[in-house]
Protein backbone atom coordinates (compact mmCIF):
# COMPACT_ATOMS: atom_id res chain seq x y z
CA UNK A 1 0.00 0.00 0.00
CA UNK A 2 1.56 3.57 -0.72
CA UNK A 3 1.35 5.55 2.16
CA UNK A 4 1.49 9.12 2.18
CA UNK A 5 4.11 11.61 2.25
CA UNK A 6 2.52 14.74 2.85
CA UNK A 7 5.61 16.19 5.01
CA UNK A 8 9.05 15.70 5.49
CA UNK A 9 10.84 17.73 7.88
CA UNK A 10 14.86 18.14 8.01
CA UNK A 11 15.98 17.95 11.11
CA UNK A 12 19.54 19.10 11.67
CA UNK A 13 22.23 16.27 12.47
CA UNK A 14 23.74 18.84 14.66
CA UNK A 15 20.81 19.61 17.25
CA UNK A 16 20.30 17.14 19.71
CA UNK A 17 17.26 18.56 20.56
CA UNK A 18 15.49 19.08 17.56
CA UNK A 19 16.28 15.64 17.12
CA UNK A 20 14.35 14.79 20.20
CA UNK A 21 11.54 17.05 19.25
CA UNK A 22 11.28 15.53 15.61
CA UNK A 23 9.35 12.08 17.13
CA UNK A 24 6.94 13.86 18.31
CA UNK A 25 5.64 16.25 15.50
CA UNK A 26 3.92 13.78 13.42
CA UNK A 27 5.47 14.01 10.32
CA UNK A 28 5.01 11.72 7.80
CA UNK A 29 8.72 11.73 6.60
CA UNK A 30 11.58 12.93 8.77
CA UNK A 31 15.12 13.77 7.35
CA UNK A 32 17.97 13.77 9.82
CA UNK A 33 20.04 16.27 8.07
CA UNK A 34 24.11 15.94 7.44
CA UNK A 35 24.42 18.04 4.51
CA UNK A 36 22.40 22.22 4.26
CA UNK A 37 21.97 22.26 8.13
CA UNK A 38 25.77 21.39 9.50
CA UNK A 39 28.31 23.72 9.23
CA UNK A 40 31.47 21.95 8.06
CA UNK A 41 33.18 21.93 10.85
CA UNK A 42 30.70 20.19 12.51
CA UNK A 43 29.88 17.55 9.82
CA UNK A 44 32.14 14.34 11.13
CA UNK A 45 30.61 15.11 14.61
CA UNK A 46 27.25 15.20 13.44
CA UNK A 47 27.49 11.88 11.96
CA UNK A 48 28.01 10.14 15.01
CA UNK A 49 24.45 10.79 15.88
CA UNK A 50 22.84 9.19 13.25
CA UNK A 51 22.18 5.70 15.10
CA UNK A 52 20.53 7.19 18.16
CA UNK A 53 18.89 9.45 15.90
CA UNK A 54 17.35 6.75 13.99
CA UNK A 55 16.54 4.50 17.11
CA UNK A 56 14.96 7.31 18.87
CA UNK A 57 12.82 8.06 16.28
CA UNK A 58 11.76 4.62 15.79
CA UNK A 59 7.71 5.04 17.75
CA UNK A 60 7.63 7.82 15.69
CA UNK A 61 5.54 6.17 12.81
CA UNK A 62 7.48 8.15 10.04
CA UNK A 63 9.99 6.95 7.64
CA UNK A 64 13.38 7.86 8.64
CA UNK A 65 15.76 9.36 6.43
CA UNK A 66 19.34 11.17 6.00
CA UNK A 67 20.22 13.45 3.50
CA UNK A 68 24.05 12.70 3.43
CA UNK A 69 26.98 15.00 1.85
CA UNK A 70 27.01 14.41 -2.04
CA UNK A 71 29.55 11.45 -2.26
CA UNK A 72 31.64 13.60 -4.28
CA UNK A 73 32.68 15.45 -0.90
CA UNK A 74 35.24 14.21 1.55
CA UNK A 75 31.78 13.41 4.04
CA UNK A 76 29.95 11.35 1.47
CA UNK A 77 31.01 8.13 1.46
CA UNK A 78 31.45 7.63 4.86
CA UNK A 79 27.83 9.65 5.43
CA UNK A 80 26.42 6.57 3.59
CA UNK A 81 27.44 3.91 5.45
CA UNK A 82 26.10 5.67 8.47
CA UNK A 83 22.81 6.44 6.99
CA UNK A 84 22.59 2.33 5.58
CA UNK A 85 20.64 1.48 8.67
CA UNK A 86 17.56 4.39 7.98
CA UNK A 87 14.56 3.58 5.75
CA UNK A 88 15.77 5.45 3.11
CA UNK A 89 18.65 7.99 1.92
CA UNK A 90 18.68 11.38 0.55
CA UNK A 91 20.79 12.03 -2.10
CA UNK A 92 21.21 16.05 -2.76
CA UNK A 93 22.50 17.37 -6.12
CA UNK A 94 21.87 14.37 -8.06
CA UNK A 95 22.38 15.49 -12.05
CA UNK A 96 22.84 12.18 -13.70
CA UNK A 97 22.06 8.77 -13.53
CA UNK A 98 25.67 7.98 -12.36
CA UNK A 99 24.72 9.36 -8.91
CA UNK A 100 22.35 7.14 -8.32
CA UNK A 101 23.87 4.43 -9.94
CA UNK A 102 27.47 5.14 -7.63
CA UNK A 103 25.11 5.63 -4.32
CA UNK A 104 23.14 1.96 -4.94
CA UNK A 105 26.24 0.29 -5.84
CA UNK A 106 28.37 2.18 -1.99
CA UNK A 107 24.56 1.28 -0.28
CA UNK A 108 24.83 -2.72 -1.89
CA UNK A 109 28.50 -2.83 -0.38
CA UNK A 110 27.13 -2.07 3.13
CA UNK A 111 24.37 -4.70 3.17
CA UNK A 112 21.59 -2.07 2.68
CA UNK A 113 18.59 -2.09 -0.26
CA UNK A 114 16.88 0.96 1.43
CA UNK A 115 15.58 3.39 -1.65
CA UNK A 116 17.06 6.26 -2.35
CA UNK A 117 15.29 9.84 -3.04
CA UNK A 118 17.37 12.33 -5.53
CA UNK A 119 17.32 15.48 -4.72
CA UNK A 120 16.70 18.20 -7.99
CA UNK A 121 18.65 21.09 -7.33
CA UNK A 122 20.49 22.24 -10.27
CA UNK A 123 19.73 23.41 -13.73
CA UNK A 124 21.30 19.64 -14.84
CA UNK A 125 19.58 17.81 -12.90
CA UNK A 126 16.40 19.23 -14.71
CA UNK A 127 17.63 18.51 -17.83
CA UNK A 128 18.56 15.03 -17.38
CA UNK A 129 14.68 14.80 -15.27
CA UNK A 130 13.65 11.57 -17.54
CA UNK A 131 16.62 10.12 -17.27
CA UNK A 132 17.19 9.98 -14.03
CA UNK A 133 13.58 9.43 -12.98
CA UNK A 134 13.83 5.95 -15.50
CA UNK A 135 17.02 5.12 -13.52
CA UNK A 136 16.02 1.25 -13.74
CA UNK A 137 17.98 -1.13 -10.83
CA UNK A 138 19.18 2.23 -8.39
CA UNK A 139 15.99 1.55 -5.87
CA UNK A 140 14.68 5.43 -6.49
CA UNK A 141 11.68 6.46 -4.53
CA UNK A 142 10.93 9.73 -5.28
CA UNK A 143 12.44 12.99 -6.75
CA UNK A 144 12.52 16.02 -4.10
CA UNK A 145 12.51 20.09 -4.96
CA UNK A 146 15.75 21.53 -4.08
CA UNK A 147 13.86 25.31 -4.73
CA UNK A 148 16.35 27.01 -2.78
CA UNK A 149 19.58 25.81 -4.55
CA UNK A 150 17.65 25.40 -8.18
CA UNK A 151 16.45 29.35 -7.80
CA UNK A 152 20.04 30.49 -6.91
CA UNK A 153 21.75 28.64 -9.98
CA UNK A 154 19.27 29.86 -12.34
CA UNK A 155 19.45 33.48 -10.75
CA UNK A 156 15.81 33.26 -10.53
CA UNK A 157 13.37 34.51 -7.80
CA UNK A 158 11.23 32.78 -5.57
CA UNK A 159 9.10 35.81 -5.22
CA UNK A 160 5.80 36.18 -7.59
CA UNK A 161 4.48 33.21 -6.57
CA UNK A 162 7.69 31.18 -7.44
CA UNK A 163 6.64 32.09 -11.48
CA UNK A 164 10.24 31.47 -12.75
CA UNK A 165 10.24 28.14 -11.47
CA UNK A 166 6.87 26.70 -12.27
CA UNK A 167 7.64 25.41 -15.81
CA UNK A 168 10.52 22.86 -13.87
CA UNK A 169 8.19 22.20 -11.16
CA UNK A 170 5.52 20.89 -13.81
CA UNK A 171 8.22 18.93 -15.09
CA UNK A 172 9.48 17.03 -11.43
CA UNK A 173 5.87 15.95 -11.33
CA UNK A 174 5.80 14.52 -14.56
CA UNK A 175 9.26 12.70 -14.78
CA UNK A 176 7.53 11.72 -11.60
CA UNK A 177 4.50 10.32 -12.20
CA UNK A 178 5.85 8.42 -15.14
CA UNK A 179 7.91 6.35 -13.06
CA UNK A 180 5.61 6.27 -10.06
CA UNK A 181 7.76 7.87 -8.26
CA UNK A 182 6.95 10.47 -5.26
CA UNK A 183 7.61 13.40 -5.66
CA UNK A 184 8.16 16.28 -2.85
CA UNK A 185 8.12 20.45 -2.75
CA UNK A 186 10.93 22.53 -1.92
CA UNK A 187 10.76 24.15 1.92
CA UNK A 188 9.14 27.20 2.22
CA UNK A 189 12.01 29.42 4.24
CA UNK A 190 9.62 31.93 6.41
CA UNK A 191 8.35 29.40 9.08
CA UNK A 192 6.66 31.75 10.83
CA UNK A 193 4.25 33.11 7.77
CA UNK A 194 1.44 30.60 7.80
CA UNK A 195 -0.40 32.81 5.44
CA UNK A 196 2.50 32.52 2.89
CA UNK A 197 3.42 29.00 3.65
CA UNK A 198 -0.08 28.03 2.41
CA UNK A 199 -0.17 29.84 -0.44
CA UNK A 200 3.04 27.96 -1.76
CA UNK A 201 1.29 24.89 -0.47
CA UNK A 202 -1.96 24.69 -2.41
CA UNK A 203 0.62 25.79 -5.53
CA UNK A 204 2.17 22.87 -4.64
CA UNK A 205 -0.79 20.36 -4.71
CA UNK A 206 -2.09 22.16 -7.89
CA UNK A 207 1.22 21.37 -9.61
CA UNK A 208 0.49 17.85 -8.27
CA UNK A 209 2.94 17.12 -5.55
CA UNK A 210 2.49 14.64 -2.98
CA UNK A 211 3.74 16.93 0.11
CA UNK A 212 6.35 19.25 0.51
CA UNK A 213 9.57 19.78 2.55
CA UNK A 214 9.73 21.02 6.02
CA UNK A 215 12.27 23.11 7.94
CA UNK A 216 10.23 23.75 11.28
CA UNK A 217 7.87 21.35 12.86
CA UNK A 218 5.36 24.35 13.68
CA UNK A 219 5.01 22.99 9.58
CA UNK A 220 4.12 20.28 9.79
CA UNK A 221 0.22 20.34 10.64
CA UNK A 222 -0.50 22.92 8.19
CA UNK A 223 1.22 20.54 5.14
CA UNK A 224 -1.00 17.68 6.35
CA UNK A 225 -4.19 20.03 5.87
CA UNK A 226 -3.04 21.07 2.38
CA UNK A 227 -1.85 17.92 0.98
CA UNK A 228 -3.58 15.73 2.50
CA UNK A 229 -7.13 14.20 1.51
CA UNK A 230 -9.89 16.41 2.71
CA UNK A 231 -13.17 15.25 4.03
CA UNK A 232 -14.68 16.78 1.05
CA UNK A 233 -12.31 14.85 -0.82
CA UNK A 234 -12.99 11.57 1.14
CA UNK A 235 -16.98 12.04 1.23
CA UNK A 236 -16.64 12.76 -3.20
CA UNK A 237 -14.83 9.37 -3.09
CA UNK A 238 -16.88 7.16 -1.32
CA UNK A 239 -20.38 8.75 -3.31
CA UNK A 240 -18.10 7.65 -6.41
CA UNK A 241 -17.71 4.09 -5.57
CA UNK A 242 -21.27 3.93 -4.32
CA UNK A 243 -22.85 5.15 -7.48
CA UNK A 244 -20.92 2.00 -9.74
CA UNK A 245 -21.51 0.05 -6.79
CA UNK A 246 -25.65 0.63 -7.72
CA UNK A 247 -26.83 -2.20 -9.52
CA UNK A 248 -28.60 -0.06 -12.03
CA UNK A 249 -24.97 1.18 -13.20
CA UNK A 250 -23.50 -2.62 -13.61
CA UNK A 251 -21.24 -2.54 -16.19
CA UNK A 252 -21.25 1.25 -17.35
CA UNK A 253 -17.86 2.22 -18.44
CA UNK A 254 -19.50 5.92 -17.58
CA UNK A 255 -22.37 7.65 -15.32
CA UNK A 256 -24.01 10.89 -14.07
CA UNK A 257 -23.50 11.78 -10.90
CA UNK A 258 -24.20 14.81 -9.08
CA UNK A 259 -24.38 16.67 -12.99
CA UNK A 260 -20.91 15.27 -13.71
CA UNK A 261 -20.11 12.66 -16.01
CA UNK A 262 -17.65 9.95 -14.10
CA UNK A 263 -15.64 7.42 -15.73
CA UNK A 264 -14.05 4.04 -14.51
CA UNK A 265 -10.61 5.77 -14.12
CA UNK A 266 -12.65 8.35 -11.54
CA UNK A 267 -13.54 4.90 -9.57
CA UNK A 268 -10.07 3.26 -9.77
CA UNK A 269 -8.76 6.79 -8.54
CA UNK A 270 -11.59 7.11 -6.06
CA UNK A 271 -10.73 3.09 -4.23
CA UNK A 272 -7.08 4.03 -4.34
CA UNK A 273 -7.82 7.36 -2.44
CA UNK A 274 -10.13 5.61 0.13
CA UNK A 275 -7.68 2.66 0.53
CA UNK A 276 -4.98 4.88 1.65
CA UNK A 277 -6.71 7.14 3.31
CA UNK A 278 -7.87 4.11 5.48
CA UNK A 279 -4.43 2.41 5.82
CA UNK A 280 -3.14 5.66 6.91
CA UNK A 281 -5.25 6.11 9.50
CA UNK A 282 -4.78 2.32 10.79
Amino acid sequence: MRRLIRSALFVPASKPRAIEKAAHVGADLLILDLEDAVGPEEKTDARTVVENALHSWESSGAVRAVRINALETEWGAADLRSAARADAVILPKVEQVGDLHAARSALSSHGSSIPIWAMIETPRAVLALNAIASAVGTGLAGLIAGTNDLSKELHCSLEHERLALVPHLVNMVCAARSRGLYVLDGVYNHFRDPKGFRAEAEQGRALGFDGKTLIHPGQVDLAHLYFGPTSRDLEQAAKVVAAFADPENAGKGVISLEGNMVERLHLEAARALLSTASENDS
